[in-house]
């Protein structure tokens, strides 16, 4: 391991060549919610050879670690519990993904599930068998949102919760690394670092890892039977997180679409005026929002969406990840 990586825990008598599937799951100050998330894959109904990696991010008391480790030795799961010492979300899948590589010579597939998602029980089945049936190198699922407040659940059809995609099949964009599935072989062609460190608490390190993988050539597709669900705190459906989130989303959309087009005629130019086009149209997109869902929360998702991009151009950069207790 490198040194910005150490291992906290592992498996006794581990046989790390007879893996197939890798599960990673970063986790920071949520030493309960991850033991939820390892009892879910621990249920997994699938004859496939799973591991785990934990990978640790707050590395002062190290909560979530201590917490975790326990199931990986008394082998109630094979797998392994590090540490990453570089703070941030990307540096955390980074150590996890580059340990995966390291550790488990023979993994076909490498799963991504966060410390506050529960898989359903045939999560590994689903996602892994939607791969091979579609030939697709990466297949995302929906993370479902479960809300604290069951008064709050109207909130799953805004766009800041509701999934990228409907129906299982192959696509052109995924935008989230919560539920995901990624073959070997993207692994060992993307270059590393696999989720630029720029993003680290901002978020969007995915959408940009994915957005590049597209353009690698690998296949992208959906599951929609591949499901986890994640835990939605009070806190994430007042208005100013939900707008904060929105300005954010619309942030990262400049900065990915800046990557995708570096070094063609004009790219700055191109990104600004589609970002400007956007800002014009919000206004009749928000009153068509508003008429089709009679939601103000809703119909203003796309004009916070394009304010973010203009003010990406700004330098402007929501870190919604540097106060976690805040997110």
């Amino acid at each position: 391991m490198n040194a910005c990586v150490s291992l906290f825990a592992q498996s006794p008598g581990m046989q790390a060549e007879a893996v197939e599937v890798v599960v990673t799951a970063p986790t920071f100050k949520r030493p309960r919610q991850i033991l939820d998330t390892i009892a879910s894959v621990r249920a997994q109904r699938t004859n496939r050879r799973v591991a785990m990696i934990v990978m640790e991010n707050e590395t002062e008391l190290r909560e979530g670690a201590v917490a975790a480790a326990a199931p990986f030795l008394e082998k109630a799961l094979t797998g392994m519990v590090i540490v990453a010492h570089e703070r941030g979300n990307c540096s955390a899948y980074n150590a996890g993904w580059e340990t995966a590589l390291a550790t488990f010579p023979n993994f076909k597939y490498l799963l991504v599930i966060d410390d506050d998602e529960i898989a359903d029980p045939d999560w590994i089945e689903q996602m892994c068998a939607t791969a091979e049936r579609l030939h697709a190198d990466i297949v995302g699922g929906p993370q479902v949102p479960v809300f604290e407040d069951a008064a709050q659940q109207a909130w799953q059809a805004h766009p800041v919760f509701a999934p990228a995609h409907r129906a299982t099949g192959r696509v052109p964009v995924l935008y989230s690394s919560g539920n995901l599935a990624i073959s070997r072989r993207v692994l060992e062609t993307m270059p590393r670092p696999f989720l630029d460190l720029r993003f680290n608490f901002m978020g969007g390190g995915d959408s940009d890892f994915l957005s590049r993988a597209a353009r690698a050539g690998f296949a992208l597709a959906w599951c929609d039977e591949g499901r986890v669900r994640e835990t939605v705190p009070s806190r994430r459906t007042e208005a100013d997180w939900i707008r904060a989130r929105s300005l954010r989303n619309g942030v990262i959309s400049t900065l990915v679409e800046k990557r995708a087009r570096a070094g063609t005629p004009l790219a700055n130019f191109k990104v600004l005026g589609r970002s400007l086009a956007l800002l014009c149209a919000a206004p009749f997109r928000a009153a068509l929002q508003l008429a089709r869902t009679a939601s103000p929360a809703i119909a203003t998702y796309p004009i916070y969406v394009a304010l973010g991009r203009v003010m990406a151009e700004f330098g402007y950069s929501n870190e919604q990840y540097r106060q976690p207790e805040r997110n």
